[in-house]
């Protein structure tokens, strides 16, 4: 119980960061990707602020024994670039051009109750049912 509630706060402070930040405005994104047009920077310095935070927490997490609220700490250990991987990729890289919005910020953008983070957020729990059809069989 204790998990589900430390990720809810976890998720209700990023959803608010975001917010704040306008981040959950996808022509705010789609203004950082055109460098053609009135380019916006606003995207840049969000990551270059969070960054360093989470270099800052990552330096301490990893010096623990175990964390907090489980039993070991679950790092991949895949480091390999395979077929599947450059897919997802690419396809989050289009997706993510083409809407100017990812998974984090449509989520949190819920909270505007906008058709189009409506439609944005039940696309993407379809395809990844979709993902997950395809990857058992």
């Amino acid at each position: 119980m204790h998990l589900i509630i430390v990720a809810f706060v976890v998720g209700l402070i990023f959803s608010l960061g975001l917010g704040w930040s306008g981040m959950t405005d996808p022509k705010r994104v789609l203004g950082f990707l055109d460098v053609a047009g009135p380019w916006d920077p606003s995207l840049m310095f969000v990551m270059a602020s969070a960054i360093p935070v989470y270099m800052i927490v990552w330096h301490f997490v990893r010096r623990r024994h175990k964390p907090l609220l489980d039993e070991k700490l679950h790092v991949p250990t895949r480091r390999d670039i395979d077929k599947k991987l450059l897919i997802g990729s690419a396809i989050f890289g289009v997706g993510w051009g083409v809407a100017g919005i990812c998974p984090g910020p449509g989520i949190a953008a819920l909270g505007s109750l906008s058709l189009g983070a409506m439609v944005f957020v039940s696309t993407y729990f379809v395809g990844a049912k979709l993902e997950g059809f395809f990857n058992a069989n």
